[in-house]
């Protein structure tokens, strides 16, 4: 650490009686400095002789009658302690200037007026020269910008928070060694006739700085971000050093979040308030630009945001975050339990999680359209077509899964999960496998469900895109509606007429295909086996058929029987 010793006399003489500070030799102090509760028993000439404000106030005075001059400073910078080392100064009385002082120093000094018209070499001038020496490294500059908040008002007038924020900014953009925080020089090699006996280069880290900066208070912290942002930094990097000043000052993003954290988090300090401010100014801080945090993290963030009740904004910005990245989530991350104590409402938040899917789908949507410039992805552009639609296939996925899981909640109305079906557009699911799986569940648990209520619902997915295994499940399903029934049975017959086809296509040519390979010299009787399984996948598929058919005509005439019986008792009644 950065230090200079100044004074040529030892202190010896000057010393502190319970709150007096006074020279036991010498002549007796015709001058009393009183800053709070702390006196100082001192001489006028070599106050005057270095200070153009106690010139001013005690130049004048007279000591003939032995009176002793009284002069309250209570407002000077710094105060009791800081004056002792001012008075050891005037005295020329062995004292040592460092990195947490000067700051105080030299605003006090400014206060006093103690500039060179008073003394070459004054005050002043000594601490903008070992100012110089501070802002060379990194460590003393810190600790000059923590030794700020003492005298900040003072500190803010000279500039000098400033210039240590500047330096600092300086400092972590051209990416110190972590060696060099840690105030250990780098070590170096020894090198023989040019060759250096290890290769191995110095590692440096990008976040190297964050755990120092993570200790200053929030408006210090602020600026000094927006000093590295303005120089450059890499919003990684930023983002980075904006979770981790978050961690240190929210517990609740430390611990596992669940459904108990609201009143785990009534037990702890610092206040709601505080963190809620703390938590607001430093979201606001994040740099506009996607996939710099994680997506899970993001969601932890949220959470936490909304246990502490935060501004709408600061929801909203995060909501938008979140949604902006929502490929790249799991269904544990979108399973956020609702913060209301209303207990008609479902156990998880449907709204927030459509929000969402709207603010995803704003960003894909084509350019001509409107959409929110508060997330920017870097390299979007014409081209992009392809990775958008696979993103939005993966929310799509993501939506029919978060779907199945809040389906069984009785509390869940059925336009909401009509609403949230309906949030992504047809064509980004591949399979309807996944939101057939979804409206099964919720027939199961609101088996109250009107027949054109049902219908409905079922609207919501695509029967020609449900996989073999589905249809055959949903041809099965009482709970499905007739019409819905017939369908899958229809198009289920069609796509396996068409593989009969096929199949069939590639039979009459067997011979012809056996017989050239032959001809060729290549058949051998694996080729032989693959032709009879084909016969057989052939068989198989006609069988299916058939099935299905019967199923077919079991259900129409189920379905007459049943209308045919309630035309009866209707004209009985």
């Amino acid at each position: 650490m950065a230090s200079m010793q100044l004074g040529t006399k030892t202190d010896a003489s000057f010393q502190l009686d319970g709150h007096t500070w006074q020279f036991t030799s010498g002549l007796p102090g015709d001058v009393t400095i009183e800053i709070g509760e702390t006196s100082f028993h001192l001489h006028k000439f070599p106050l005057i002789s270095r200070s153009g404000l106690l010139t001013r106030l005690i130049g004048d005075f007279s000591n003939e009658d032995e009176h002793v001059c009284i002069v309250h400073l209570d407002e000077i910078p710094g105060g009791s302690k800081t004056f002792e080392l001012i008075a050891r100064f005037c005295y020329d009385i062995t004292m040592e200037l460092t990195a947490h002082n000067v700051i105080s120093l030299r605003c006090a000094a400014d206060w006093l007026e103690m500039t060179d018209d008073f003394g070459g070499e004054n005050l002043i001038t000594v601490t903008e020269n070992f100012l110089i020496d501070v802002f060379a490294t990194w460590a003393d500059t810190m600790k000059a910008l923590e030794s700020c908040e003492e005298v900040l008002h003072d500190a803010e007038q000279l500039f000098l928070v400033s210039r240590c924020i500047t330096s600092l900014a300086k400092k972590a953009c051209t990416g110190f060694n972590a060696a060099v925080n840690n105030n250990e020089k780098v070590p170096t090699s020894n090198v023989w006739n040019g060759i250096s006996p290890t290769n191995k280069p110095v590692t440096t880290y990008d976040d190297w700085w964050h755990k120092d900066v993570s200790f200053l208070s929030l408006h210090l912290y602020k600026r000094v971000i927006r000093a590295v942002a303005s120089r450059g930094m890499k919003p990684e990097t930023i983002a980075g050093s904006l979770v981790d000043y978050l961690k240190r000052y929210i517990p609740l993003l430390n611990r596992e979040l669940g459904f108990n954290d609201g009143s785990y988090y009534k037990t702890v300090s610092p206040s709601e308030a505080d963190q809620r401010n703390l938590f607001e100014d430093i979201v606001e801080l994040f740099p506009d630009r996607k996939g710099i945090i994680d997506t899970a993290f993001l969601v932890r963030l949220l959470r936490t945001g909304m246990i502490l009740h935060v501004s709408p904004s600061c929801q909203e910005n995060l909501e938008k975050r979140v949604g902006a990245q929502l490929d790249s989530a799991v269904l544990e991350d979108v399973l956020i339990p609702n913060q209301g104590f209303n207990t008609v409402e479902t156990l998880y938040d449907i709204d927030l999680f459509q929000r969402m899917i709207e603010y995803f789908m704003c960003m894909h949507q084509p350019p001509s359209a409107v959409c929110s410039p508060c997330i920017v992805e870097e390299g979007l552009d014409e081209g992009s077509g392809a990775q958008s639609l696979e993103a939005m296939a993966s929310v799509a996925n993501l939506v029919d899964m978060f779907l199945a899981d809040v389906a069984a909640d009785v509390n869940l109305k059925l336009p909401k999960f009509q609403s949230l079906a309906a949030a992504v557009p047809d064509y980004a699911r591949q399979f309807s496998d996944g939101i057939y799986r979804a409206i099964d569940i919720y027939f199961k648990a609101h088996p109250w469900l009107a027949d054109f209520e049902r219908e409905q619902m079922c609207r919501l997915m695509n029967v020609q895109k449900l996989s073999q295994e589905a249809s055959t499940h949903a041809a099965r399903n009482e709970r499905l509606p007739m019409r819905v029934i017939v369908q899958v049975i229809f198009f289920e017959q069609l796509r396996i007429r068409t593989s009969i086809a096929g199949w069939f296509y590639v039979s009459e040519n067997e011979d012809e295909v056996v017989g050239s390979l032959e001809q060729d010299g290549v058949g051998d009787g694996n080729e032989r086996a693959g032709m009879g399984e084909m016969r057989e996948r052939v068989l198989e598929l006609e069988r299916d058929c058939e099935t299905i058919k019967f199923e077919i005509r079991k259900l129409v005439k189920n379905k007459i029987s049943w209308n045919f019986l309630c035309k009866r008792k209707s004209k009985k009644i």
